[in-house]
């Protein structure tokens, strides 16, 4: 395979480790809010969130820089879609998407 698809690769895997990631903080932290065991979440879950990722990115990168910060633009950039995507709605939003639908 080129590096150019290489790198089109790294930026996709980036995303989806970034979406593991951050989707997966999202998760723990509704889990936890109503767990008597919050502190084990949280470190259960950072422990294996952390792991998986730095995997991904030593695997994705193959030793090679470019690589490397090609995967962590699609993970900067997945951690703006999961922010987006799991903000806390407005009432007001609430109602007019019920208006429309």
């Amino acid at each position: 395979m080129n590096e150019a698809a290489m790198l089109i690769f790294a930026c996709i895997a980036g995303a989806l480790l970034g979406g593991m990631f951050f989707g997966g903080l999202w998760w723990t932290l509704r889990k936890a809010m109503t767990s008597p065991h919050p502190a084990l979440w949280f470190v259960s879950s950072l422990l294996l969130r952390m792991g998986l990722t730095l995997l991904g990115f030593y695997f994705v990168s193959a030793g090679r820089w470019q690589r490397m910060l090609v995967c962590l633009v699609g993970f900067a950039i997945s951690r703006v879609a999961i922010t987006w995507l799991t903000r806390p709605r407005r009432a007001s939003q609430e109602v007019s998407d019920a208006a429309h639908s």
